[in-house]
């Protein structure tokens, strides 16, 4: 007969975790570990070490934060439970007196979550809440219970004295007992009767019934004076209300219960609330075909944008600050530049930092500039570049929204600079639109009741601001995933629900799409009666949260399929513009890359939008010229890109511009100026503005000034003149605009919420790995003496190792051993022998599942597994 049966042939109960994951099978230990990935880091060596480090309070209190709230309800009714309770007992406090089908048809799956995740175990008889779990949730004066409900009439009257206990139980018309615990029960008896509880309160004042009823719903704790008055007394002098401190009473749980009607909480909630649609009716939605436009438009928009930033710190941005990070005056005059608020601005520039397009130089004047991964980016299709951002994004755990605020030291915090990251930001970007994908296709959500499902899905998250944080990460994703044309009028769009993983919408199933997600499988071993395995239709299995996809290739080609959603909705680069008489052209849509390479270059931006304009200047002609473009370049290319005429004014200024260019040189002695014509230069000297440059005539067609050349360049070009540079050799250098790059960066990497989720292949080596460890401390064992306590390896001389290992090669036994490895690491291993030779025995490893050889010397001690 196995140890685990009953002599009538039924399984045992499990008397610990440890034995009750022991009877799971390898799928729900692997579900376990997947749900609690800290578990696995790093792997136990068996499942008693697994069993107690489920148990630590860090992982309990992380699994606890994981729960939706009805699963939560669960585990709280089950702390104010007795230990161990009753699926029974427990469905009464979720249910009441009067019973709720919903509740009861919802309770299954959450029972059968805290089992999977190892917070509870045992059979539907014996429920058990693991200790850590019922001590966190558990009702204390220093912490109330979230269920309101006080200490039981048993832990209130642990210190009270015995004679005053009878006197309770005299004045409650019960009879008197021998002992303190006696006593104890029968007013425990007496408040769990429900009629003989309704006739006793009965009796009560109706001020005593009003104390009651404020404190029914917690907290229990209220104030008595030395002399309370008569209604009080009545209540004090029946254990209705128990003294807990001087000055100090309670209302016990018994008491409180009743008065409930059985409820552990006034409001249970098994069902998730529904993300309404927006609007003031609760019906808009609109065409899918309008989101999908509204949403590409934006994403041209992010893309311009983006580029826009980039083109801006194309020669070097803005410096680092020494803490790190933008200052507010150079995030402002981003934000002018970009024409946007400051809040937006910090947002395209955290985007483009997590997308590695903008990084630190690393020089002793440290500045932020485009990074090499911006060159091969911009030269990408324009979905792709969009999916690249999108993806970045998503993943991203720096939250731009966090800008400007102040950090834990009350410092400000800065765009780029350190303290933005925030572990649960991609978890609730994620979520947000998982259940924008779950609406039907077209249709914009309620704001406030995403954030009410939110708060249902995770109620637990520690101190009150890191749920302030949630809510405000939710807000930030609807805000960002307009900016970024995720969303178009405020619902998914369709390249959004690509990047996202998220299957396409269809109609039969938008509903229940919307409640929830797949159910969880039943735990193996620890499962509940058929008849307890109902659910709500569409209720999401507890603590459920889509993720989207987990490892990089799927991510990967999430962002693939999106680009090919997007590609057909963003308008051709275009290769021409319409040239105005007024000095401006009209790009009515996005160039192709030479023309606005050279037309940037060419002309300064007047506006932006569906169509730019650019305004052609005295100034942006001579730049062009600088760059080394001659007038009849200029001319044949306008002529080359514009469907309409080269207009007469904008020819005129080429040509005058070009006339006057280079007609002065500058170049460096500190710096000169020279011309062949003389009466340019008495012209200078003769202007007052030039005073600042402190010229001085070396020679009829040369002046000399006290400013370097950069700055004589300048000062010539304000007061309407254009010099050209010229080199040592007395040759015009022409000037581009140098591109500054960082050396090759890697963009910041996610800051983990935790041990990351294992994959596959990890959670299968680890489950091999902890059940071959489990068999090789849990084998019966034919030790001679006294057994090595748990855990302790086995110990034998070496004569005696290599005797019994000898032995075994012969008959074929499978042995224990204690194995020390070269880094000193001891594990227990069951192997069968099958050579021994030169100090080392070869041996199947029931524990690798594999033939490996072990040096005798390592082993410290062998035994022989027992016969059953």
């Amino acid at each position: 007969m196995s140890s685990d049966e009953k002599p009538d042939g039924r399984t045992a109960a499990p008397r610990s975790l440890a034995e009750a994951l022991r009877a799971r099978d390898d799928a729900s230990l692997a579900a376990l570990l997947r749900a609690r990935p800290d578990l696995i880091t790093p792997v136990p060596t068996d499942l008693t070490q697994l069993a107690t480090r489920a148990g630590t309070r860090a992982s309990v209190v992380r699994a606890l934060e994981r729960l939706d709230r009805f699963a939560l309800q669960t585990a709280e009714a089950l702390a104010v439970a007795g230990d161990p309770a009753s699926y029974d007992e427990l469905l009464g406090l979720m249910t009441g007196d009067d019973g709720d089908a919903t509740v009861a048809a919802a309770l299954p799956r959450a029972v059968r979550t805290l089992r999977e995740q190892a917070l509870v175990w045992g059979g539907d008889d014996r429920l058990r809440l693991v200790r850590t779990a019922r001590e966190l949730l558990s009702p204390s004066p220093q912490h109330p219970s979230p269920t309101g409900l006080g200490p039981t009439v048993q832990e209130a009257t642990a210190g009270m004295s015995p004679g005053r206990i009878q006197e309770l139980v005299a004045a409650a018309g019960l009879p008197s007992t021998h002992d303190a615990v006696s006593a104890a029960a029968a007013l425990t008896a007496l408040f769990t009767d429900r009629e003989r509880m309704a006739k006793l309160l009965g009796q009560a004042p109706a001020e005593a019934r009003e104390v009651l009823s404020r404190l029914v719903w917690g907290p229990p704790y209220g104030q008595v004076t030395a002399d309370p008055a008569t209604h009080l007394r009545w209540l004090l002098d029946r254990g209705l209300l128990l003294p807990t401190a001087p000055g100090t009473v309670v209302l016990p749980r018994e008491v409180a219960l009743h008065l409930r009607g059985g409820r552990a909480h006034r409001e249970t909630e098994p069902v998730p609330p529904p993300v309404e649609p927006a609007g003031p009716t609760g019906t808009r939605q609109g065409s899918p075909q309008v989101v999908d436009a509204t949403a590409a438009g934006q994403a041209y928009t992010a893309l311009a944008t983006v580029e826009e930033l980039l083109k801006d710190w194309d020669e070097g941005g803005p410096a680092v600050l020494r803490a790190g990070g933008l200052s507010v005056r150079d995030l402002k005059r981003t934000a002018v530049a970009l024409d946007v608020s400051e809040p937006v601005a910090a947002f395209w520039v955290e985007l483009a930092y997590a997308a590695g397009l903008i990084a630190s130089d690393g020089e002793a004047d440290e500045r932020y500039a485009a990074t090499p991964a911006h060159d091969e980016w911009r030269e990408r299709p324009a979905a792709d570049r969009w999916a690249d951002l999108a993806g970045a994004w998503l993943a991203a755990t720096r939250t731009a929204g966090l800008v400007g605020g102040r950090d834990a030291k009350d410092r400000t915090l800065a765009a780029l600079g350190p303290g933005l990251d925030r572990s649960v930001a991609p978890e609730v970007r994620r979520r947000v639109l998982a259940l924008l994908a779950a609406l039907p296709a077209g249709t914009s959500p309620d704001p406030e009741s995403v954030l009410a499902r939110l708060r249902w899905e995770r109620p637990l998250r520690g101190p009150q601001q890191e749920d302030d944080l949630r809510s405000r990460l939710a807000r930030w994703t609807l805000q960002e995933a307009e900016l970024l044309g995720v969303t178009g009028r405020g619902a998914l769009s369709s390249h959004g629900r690509a990047l996202l993983g998220a299957p396409e919408p269809h109609a039969a199933d938008d509903a229940a799409r919307t409640q929830g997600s797949p159910d969880v499988p039943d735990t193996p071993g620890d499962k509940l009666p058929v008849h307890h395995r109902a659910a709500p239709a569409g209720a999401p299995a507890a603590g459920s949260v889509p993720s989207g996809p987990a490892d990089p290739q799927a991510r990967a080609a999430a962002r693939a399929a999106a680009a090919r959603r997007l590609a057909p909705l963003l308008p051709e680069p275009l290769d021409h513009v319409l040239l105005q008489a007024d000095l401006t052209a009209v790009a009515p849509g996005p160039l192709q890359r030479p023309l606005a390479d050279v037309l940037d270059v060419l002309a300064d931006v007047e506006s932006k939008g569906g169509a730019t304009v650019y305004r052609f200047t005295p100034a942006s002609v001579r730049r062009a010229l600088d760059a080394g473009r001659s007038a009849s370049d200029l001319h044949a290319f306008l002529a080359a890109h514009s469907r309409t005429p080269v207009p007469q004014p904008l020819a005129y200024l080429i040509d005058d511009v070009a006339r006057r260019h280079g007609h002065l040189r500058v170049g460096a002695a500190s710096a000169y100026v020279r011309c062949d014509d003389d009466a340019v230069l008495n012209e200078i000297l003769a202007d007052k503005r030039s005073t600042a440059l402190r010229l001085r005539r070396l020679a009829p067609t040369v002046l000399a000034a006290q400013a370097d050349p950069a700055a004589l360049l300048e000062g010539l070009r304000a007061l309407g003149y254009a010099p050209a540079a010229e080199s040592a050799e007395g040759d015009v250098v022409i000037t581009r605009a140098d591109a500054r790059r960082t050396p090759p960066r890697t963009p910041p990497e996610p800051v983990p919420e935790g041990p990351p989720v294992p994959d596959a292949t990890l959670l299968a080596a680890a489950v091999r790995a902890i059940r071959a460890g489990d068999l090789a401390s849990t084998a019966p064992r034919k030790t001679p003496g006294t057994p090595p306590a748990p855990g302790e390896l086995p110990r034998t001389s070496p004569a005696e190792t290599l005797a019994t290992v000898q032995a075994a090669v012969l008959t074929g036994e499978a042995l224990w051993i204690g194995y020390v490895n070269a880094d000193g690491a001891a594990s227990q291993r069951v192997i069968a022998p099958v050579r021994v030779e030169g100090g080392f025995v070869t041996a199947y490893d029931h524990t690798a599942d594999e033939v490996r050889t072990y040096p005798l010397h390592r082993i410290t001690g062998v035994a022989e597994l027992a016969d059953d």
